[in-house]
């Protein structure tokens, strides 16, 4: 094992934890920056709280972990609305900044180390349940995530809620949000399929 493979979990928490510095420094709003670097931080404490218990994942189940905290860093800075991210909505022809669907779909990313987690530990006996578990998990979160979106922006009000909603006058975003979620767990898990191993 190199040294990279070794410490692959640790240089990726060293780059997030660059980037939430140096991305805390001056945002586009606080109160959106608090609102979106909130529940991120706490997922990457969790997942440190497990590494520091002996809970390990893989390096690609870190790697695909990673991408969220990544984007959603930056997206809490600027917002998701203004994001820079023409180079890709014109690319597609999209008339809408996508920064944030791309955001959502990388959420299901978690799944691959769901999945990984249950069949290490022989939660589930295949990797059906594995993978069904899996992204059931993910459209739940997805679903609850969609809720505190609500209620922070009724809450708010004003820029910060409907920058933090980030719905850009779409009346079906939270269910496009919660589809993306919900394709991108599919997508992990499929991975999952072919690259985990059922423990005996």
């Amino acid at each position: 094992m190199t040294f990279i493979q070794k410490y692959f979990p640790h240089l990726l928490l060293s780059i997030y934890v660059v980037e939430f510095i140096a991305l805390g420094i001056n945002p586009y709003s606080r109160d959106v920056w608090y609102a979106e670097n909130l529940p991120i931080v706490a997922i990457v404490l969790f997942l440190v709280v497990l590494y520091i218990r002996g809970i390990r994942f893989s390096n690609l189940a870190y790697f695909f972990m990673f991408i969220l905290p990544f984007l959603h860093t930056i997206g809490g800075h600027y917002t998701f609305e203004r994001v820079p991210f023409d180079w890709f909505n014109n690319f597609f022809g999209f008339e809408r900044n996508m920064f944030d669907r791309v955001g959502h779909f990388t959420t299901g990313f978690f799944a691959y180390g769901l999945m990984e987690y249950v069949l290490k530990y022989k939660k589930v006996a295949t990797k059906f349940w594995a993978f069904f578990l899996s992204v059931c998990f993910i459209g739940t979160l997805a679903m609850v995530y969609e809720l505190i979106e609500w209620q922070y922006a009724v809450k708010a009000g004003g820029e910060a809620g409907i920058a933090f909603l980030g719905s850009q006058g779409d009346i079906w975003d939270a269910q496009k949000d919660m589809l993306m979620d919900t394709l991108g767990a599919i997508f992990v898990s499929t991975i999952g399929l072919f690259t985990l191993k059922v423990v005996k």
